[in-house]
């Protein structure tokens, strides 16, 4: 029934930047918490940005004042700018959503940071 599909994935040199798009279901959208997590080889996935049903938001210590989290409410879409890519942000995406007490995952979109 809830579907969420990411895109916007790809290689970019350090410094650069991307946008990570995730098309969610219409009829969750208003009211569930959507969120980026990602995970790295060998490591835990983490979360990396969410935004609630309104506006507030919340990142992870290692995003802040790079990442930032919006939502197009017309669209049923919720975005990652990603801004001063490094390496050490080279992981699988993945876009979540919290709705009724029951979480939902995208298929995740590979960011590589590379020179």
């Amino acid at each position: 029934q809830v579907q969420l599909v990411e895109s916007g994935g790809g290689l970019v040199q350090p410094g650069g930047s991307l946008r990570l798009s995730c098309a969610a279901s219409g009829s969750i959208f208003r009211t569930a918490s959507m969120g980026w997590y990602r995970q790295a080889p060998g490591s835990q996935r983490e979360l990396v940005a969410r935004i609630m049903s309104g506006i507030a938001t919340n990142y992870a210590a290692s995003v802040k004042g790079r990442f930032t989290i919006s939502k197009d409410n017309t669209k049923n879409t919720v975005y990652l700018q990603m801004n001063s890519l490094q390496p050490e942000d080279t992981a699988v995406y993945y876009c979540n959503a919290q709705y009724s007490g029951k979480v939902y995952w995208g298929q995740g979109t590979q960011v590589t940071v590379s020179s």
